[in-house]
């Protein structure tokens, strides 16, 4: 059994095998839905030092034991769920709950009030269901701020929102005029 650490840092190395540079190593990942197969990931994993003993069973306990519920496993078919740097996976466009969440830093809060939620170089904007997501999310740079999206007022200005899986809903931009800054 791996330590919490080594599992950390499996995910790390997925999420960039899954989400971010996959053709530097080799694999090829379906352009619709952005997975491959189990056994692909894993002779790419094996291929560096660290991973060479690396097992589909510690693989497929990383994407269950992942917090963010970063990954999805379907059949013998593996990817990341959300977040993709490269060719845009495309979701169908699905009905939120009428508020979301989102996690964001004290630093950028003016900028996002102005102009409203944008993808800043990732494929969507990401949005959670409940607050403990966004807070993993917007915790990572700085002092965090919990923003709430009305939903009804962004799809009534025309914005489509896609469900990506566990609570997290993805959205090619948001208003300002559907952002408040959370207080509980």
């Amino acid at each position: 059994m791996m330590s919490n650490a080594t599992e950390v840092l499996l995910s790390k190395f997925m999420t960039k095998l899954l989400r971010h540079t996959p053709e530097q190593y080799g694999l090829i990942l379906d352009p619709e839905d952005g997975s491959c197969t189990l056994d692909d990931l894993l002779s790419v994993l094996v291929k560096a030092p660290r991973w060479s003993g690396v097992t589909v069973g510690e693989i497929q306990h990383v994407v269950t034991s992942c917090e963010k519920q970063r990954f999805e496993i379907e059949g013998d078919r593996i990817k990341a769920r959300y977040g993709h740097s490269h060719t845009k996976i495309t979701y169908e466009p699905g009905t939120p709950p009428p508020t979301l969440y989102h996690g964001t830093h004290a630093g950028i809060l003016s900028a996002i009030l102005e102009e409203g939620l944008q993808s800043m170089g990732r494929q969507y904007v990401h949005l959670s269901e409940g607050t403990h997501f966004a807070s993993l999310a917007g915790s990572r740079r700085g002092k965090l701020i919990l923003l709430t999206v009305d939903t009804i007022s962004a799809g009534q200005m025309g914005v489509s929102f896609y469900f990506a899986g566990n609570e997290v809903w993805l959205a090619d931009s948001i208003p300002p005029s559907c952002l408040n800054v959370y207080n509980p």
